[in-house]
C-alpha cells in the first residue's frame, strides 16, 4: 500500500521535472540560436567599424540594420527616429508647444497662412498674410521649413520675438510671443449644409477626437441637422480606441464594432458599443477614398457591416494591421505590428503586400473602379476575396479595404492644374490678391460667409491677372486645359480667399459646392434610411 501510494507523487514529480527540463531546453536552444545571430551581427558591425575604408557613423549603421530587419516584416512595421517620433507623439496627443501659426515659405519669406484658433499668435492679433522677416533679431529670409519649426516651437512659457511685415497697410510690427500649448484639431470643420445636413470632416484619430466629435455633433443637431455626412477621406487613421468611440456614437446597443487578433493573446480584444447617444438613429453617410486607412476603415466597416448607413466614395486603402510603438532609449521608436483587426462580420481589411513598399503604396493609385450603385456589392462578385455578410444579409468582401455601397470617383484634373497645385500657385496668387483687395472684400461682405459664397466671383480682370501670374512662375499657360478645369481652378482660388477670412469653415464651405463625391453623398440619404430600416433585401 505504501509503495503504491508513493508511486503517484513520484510519477508527478518525474513528469514535472521532465516538462520543466523540456521548457528550459527549448528556451536554451532558442536563446542559443538568437544569441548566435546577435554575435554574428556584432562581429560584422565591429569589422565594419574597425576596417571599412571610409569613416562611418555607428548610429547610422545601426538604424540601417533596424530598417533592414523591419523591411522583412510588413509595410507598417517601421523604425521612427527620435525627432520624427516626437512629432508623431504631438500629432496623436492633439497638441504641441509653440506660437501657434500655420505657415508657408513663399518667395523665401515665412508667410502666415493662419493663426491657430486658441493659440498665442491669434490672441496677439497676428493675421493671415503677415510676413515674418526676423526671429529674435535675426533675418528669417531664405530660412527652411525645418529651421522655422526649430526657432518658433519651444517649451510653454518661453518667449520669442518676431518682426512682421504686414502688406495690407505696409506696416512693420514687432511681437513678443509667449509660447503655449497649441491644439491640433482632428475635426477640421463641422458645418450645416442646406439647413439640415450636418457635415463633419475628420482628418485623424488622436487623443482628442471623440471629444471634438461630440462637440461637433451636438452643435450641428442644435442648429437643425437631421442627417450627417462623416467625411473620412484622406484620413490615415490613428488610435484604434478612438475609432471605437467614434463608431459608438452611431451604433446602438452592445453591438460589436471591431475585434483584434495577434500571435500573443494579450493583444486579442473585442470592442463593442457601450454608450447610448442621440445620433444612433440619425441618417448617416460616410465618405471615404483610397486615402482612408486603418481607424477610418474600422469606422466605415462597422457602419457597413451593421447596415447602419451608406459608405460612399472609393475603396479605402486596405490597412488592417494594428501597430504599437516601442520607445527606445534615445526616444526613437519601433512601431511594430502586434495584431490584425476585423470588422463585426469577420472581415480582415488588410490587402496583400510584399517587401516592396513602393509597389504596396503605389497600388492604390492604379485601381480602376466603375462608378455607380454597389449596394449589393455586385462589382466584387468575381473576386477571389473572402465573402462576408452584413447584418441585413448583403455580401461584402474582405482582404482589400472597404469598398463603398456607392462608388463615386473624385474626378480628375488636367496636368496643367496638377502643376499649379503642386507648385502652390493657387495660394501664392490669392496671397498677392488679398494684399491688395482684403479690405475691399471685408467691406463688401462684412464677415458674412453665406453672402460671400453666393455672390463672390472673380472678374475678367482678375482671371487675366491670374494668367499673367502663372506665366511669371515659369509655367506655360495651357488655355485648353484651363478652360477644361476652369470651375475647379476658380473654386479653389475662391476657397483660399474664404480660408483667409473664415479659416477651415470658409475653405470647406466653398469647396463642397464643387465636390463631386459630397454632392453625390447628400443625394443618397433616402437609400441610407432604407438600408438602416432593413428595406434592402440581400440579393444572391
Amino acid at each position: 500500500m505504501k509503495k503504491s501510494s508513493l508511486r503517484i507523487p513520484i510519477m508527478i514529480l518525474i513528469l514535472f521535472v521532465g516538462i520543466t527540463l523540456g521548457i528550459q531546453l527549448s528556451l536554451l536552444l532558442f536563446n542559443k540560436s538568437g544569441q548566435e545571430s546577435l554575435d554574428k551581427f556584432n562581429k560584422v558591425f565591429n569589422y565594419t567599424s574597425k576596417y571599412y575604408v571610409d569613416t562611418i557613423k555607428s548610429d547610422q549603421l545601426i538604424e540601417s540594420a533596424i530598417n533592414g530587419m523591419l523591411k522583412e516584416l510588413d509595410p507598417h512595421s517601421v523604425y521612427i527616429p527620435a525627432k520624427e517620433q516626437e512629432a508623431s507623439e504631438e500629432e496623436f496627443r492633439g497638441n504641441f508647444e509653440g506660437i501657434g501659426v500655420e505657415f508657408q515659405i513663399v518667395d523665401d519669406t515665412i508667410t502666415v497662412v493662419t493663426a491657430i484658433t486658441g493659440g498665442p499668435s491669434e490672441e496677439l492679433g497676428i493675421l493671415p498674410g503677415d510676413r515674418i522677416i526676423e526671429i529674435d533679431g535675426e533675418s528669417s529670409i531664405g530660412i527652411t521649413n525645418l529651421d522655422v519649426i526649430n526657432k518658433l516651437r519651444g517649451k510653454k512659457g518661453t518667449e520669442v520675438t518676431v518682426l512682421i511685415h504686414r502688406p495690407s497697410d505696409n506696416s512693420t510690427l514687432e511681437f513678443t510671443i509667449e509660447r503655449d500649448k497649441i491644439p491640433l484639431y482632428s475635426v477640421d470643420t463641422s458645418l450645416l449644409y442646406e439647413d439640415n445636413i450636418g457635415y463633419v470632416s475628420l482628418s485623424r484619430f488622436s487623443n482628442t477626437t471623440i471629444d471634438e466629435m461630440k462637440e461637433a455633433l451636438e452643435k450641428l443637431t442644435e442648429e437643425g441637422a437631421d442627417k450627417i455626412v462623416l467625411d473620412l477621406r484622406n484620413n490615415p487613421g490613428g488610435y484604434l480606441t478612438q475609432a471605437h468611440k467614434v463608431s459608438d456614437l452611431f451604433i446602438d446597443d452592445e453591438k460589436l464594432i471591431v475585434y483584434t487578433k495577434g500571435r500573443r493573446s494579450e493583444f486579442n480584444d473585442e470592442l463593442k458599443a457601450e454608450t447610448e447617444y442621440p445620433y444612433e438613429k440619425i441618417p448617416l453617410v460616410v465618405l471615404v477614398n483610397r486615402g482612408s486607412a486603418s481607424a477610418s476603415e474600422i469606422v466605415a466597416g462597422a457602419v457597413q457591416d451593421w447596415d447602419r448607413g451608406l459608405v460612399v466614395g472609393e475603396t479605402t486603402f486596405g490597412k488592417g494591421l494594428v501597430q504599437r510603438p516601442m520607445i527606445l532609449s534615445d526616444n526613437s521608436a519601433v512601431r511594430l505590428t502586434i495584431s490584425r483587426y476585423f470588422t463585426p462580420s469577420g472581415r480582415g481589411i488588410q490587402r496583400e503586400y510584399t517587401n516592396d513598399k513602393n509597389e504596396y503604396y503605389s497600388e492604390i493609385y492604379d485601381r480602376e473602379e466603375h462608378e455607380g450603385d454597389n449596394i449589393n456589392h455586385s462589382t466584387e462578385v468575381d473576386t477571389t476575396k473572402p465573402v462576408f455578410k452584413t447584418n441585413g444579409g448583403r455580401s461584402v468582401y474582405g482582404g482589400g479595404g472597404i469598398t463603398p455601397d456607392y462608388i463615386i470617383q473624385s474626378g480628375t484634373i488636367t496636368d496643367f492644374s496638377s502643376k499649379l497645385r503642386r507648385r502652390n500657385v493657387f495660394y501664392q496668387f490669392v496671397r498677392n490678391y488679398l494684399d491688395n483687395n482684403a479690405e475691399i472684400i471685408e467691406n463688401k461682405f462684412k464677415g458674412d460667409l453665406t453672402k460671400f459664397r453666393n455672390e463672390f466671383q472673380f472678374s475678367n480682370s482678375d482671371i487675366k491677372s491670374f494668367k499673367q501670374f502663372v506665366k511669371q512662375k515659369d509655367i506655360e499657360f495651357n488655355q485648353k486645359e484651363f478652360e477644361e478645369d476652369k470651375i475647379y481652378i476658380l473654386t479653389r482660388l475662391k476657397a483660399f480667399i474664404a480660408r483667409d477670412r473664415w479659416k477651415n469653415l470658409g475653405w470647406y464651405s466653398v469647396l463642397l459646392e464643387d465636390d463631386k463625391q459630397f454632392l453625390a453623398a447628400i443625394e443618397k440619404f433616402d437609400e441610407a434610411i432604407k438600408l438602416q430600416n432593413g428595406l434592402y433585401a440581400a440579393k444572391e
